[in-house]
C-alpha cells in the first residue's frame, strides 16, 4: 500500500480526510455523521474498522459533528489538544446535556511531533477563532502531506510548515466580493474576513505568488464556501497565481467537495 490521501468531505457542512501509509490509516476530523463517514470510506474501498486513529484539528461543529459516535464504533484512539478537548466537551454539554465520552483519548501539544505506526505527525498552530486550532503535516515513506484549513491568514510559521509538501490540502474558502454582497449578517462577514477567520481565494493566491515553494505534486483547494465562493473562481485564482511555476508533473490542481469524496491521491 502506497502513501495515499482521501478527502471525504470538505466545506462548512463537514470535514473529514484520510491519510494512509503501509501501516496506518488516520482519519483527520470527524465533521460528518458516523453513518456518512462509513459510507464514504467504503466508497473509497476503505474498511472503517481499519482506521488506526482519529485526529481533530479544532472543536468547531464542522470538524467534530460525528466524533462521539465514531469514537464509540472505532477501536483506535482520538487525538486532540487539551484545550480543544475542553472546549468540545463544554459545547457538547451545553448543546445536548451529555458528558463527553471518548474511550481512548490521546492529548498532543501543537509544535510537538508524535508517531502513529510509520506516520510522523506534526501539529502546528494556525490563526483561527477556536480554543487551540492546529493544522497537520504527515510524513511517511518519504512523502509529506499537509492539511491546513480554517486559517484567517498565512503567517510565516505556517508557510514554513507547508514547504516541501508532496500533497498540499489548503483552504480557499471565499471570494471576497461574493462574501461582501452575500446573505451573511455583517458580524459573520467580519468574522470570516478577519485574521482568525477563513482564507480567501485572493489570500491563497498571494501565498502561491510570494511564498509557495512549488514542491507539491498535488494541490487540493479545500473548505470552499457554498454561499460565498464558486469552484470556478477558486480554481481560476489559484491557476493564475501558480502560473509558470506549474509543470506537467507538479502542482496538479484539484478541488475538494462537500457532498462526495474527491478520490484517491496516491504517492
Amino acid at each position: 500500500m502506497a502513501v495515499a490521501v482521501h478527502v471525504l468531505a470538505s466545506g462548512s457542512r463537514g470535514n473529514a480526510a484520510v491519510v494512509q501509509s503501509s501501516k496506518a490509516r488516520l482519519l483527520v476530523d470527524a465533521g460528518i455523521s458516523c453513518r456518512e463517514t462509513f459510507k464514504r470510506l467504503r466508497s473509497e474501498c476503505i474498511d472503517p474498522h481499519t482506521i488506526s486513529a482519529v485526529l481533530i484539528t479544532h472543536e468547531h461543529c464542522d470538524h467534530v459533528y460525528g466524533l462521539t459516535t465514531l469514537a464509540r464504533k472505532l477501536s483506535g484512539p482520538v487525538f486532540m489538544t487539551d484545550a480543544t478537548y475542553q472546549a468540545w466537551s463544554r459545547a457538547l454539554r451545553q448543546q445536548s446535556g451529555k458528558r463527553a465520552q471518548l474511550p481512548k483519548l490521546e492529548i498532543f501539544a501543537s509544535g510537538r511531533s508524535f508517531q502513529i505506526a510509520d506516520i510522523t505527525i506534526t501539529p502546528f498552530t494556525i490563526p483561527h477563532d477556536a480554543a487551540d486550532p492546529v493544522a497537520f503535516s504527515f510524513r511517511a515513506e518519504g512523502a509529506k502531506i499537509v492539511i491546513a484549513t480554517d486559517l484567517g491568514y498565512m503567517p510565516a510559521s505556517v508557510c514554513d510548515h507547508l514547504r516541501n509538501s508532496d500533497v498540499l490540502i489548503i483552504e480557499s474558502n471565499h471570494d471576497v466580493e461574493m462574501l461582501r454582497v452575500g446573505p451573511y449578517p455583517w458580524s459573520v462577514k467580519q468574522r470570516v474576513m478577519s485574521r482568525v477567520g477563513h482564507l480567501s481565494n485572493d489570500s491563497l493566491a498571494r501565498f502561491f505568488t510570494k511564498d509557495y515553494d512549488g514542491a507539491a505534486s498535488y494541490i487540493v483547494l479545500a473548505h470552499l464556501s457554498e454561499q460565498n465562493n464558486h469552484p470556478e473562481l477558486a480554481w481560476r485564482a489559484a491557476e493564475m497565481a501558480l502560473g509558470p511555476r506549474r509543470t506537467l508533473l507538479q502542482n496538479r490542481l484539484l478541488l475538494a467537495t462537500q457532498d462526495a469524496p474527491s478520490g484517491c491521491i496516491r504517492l
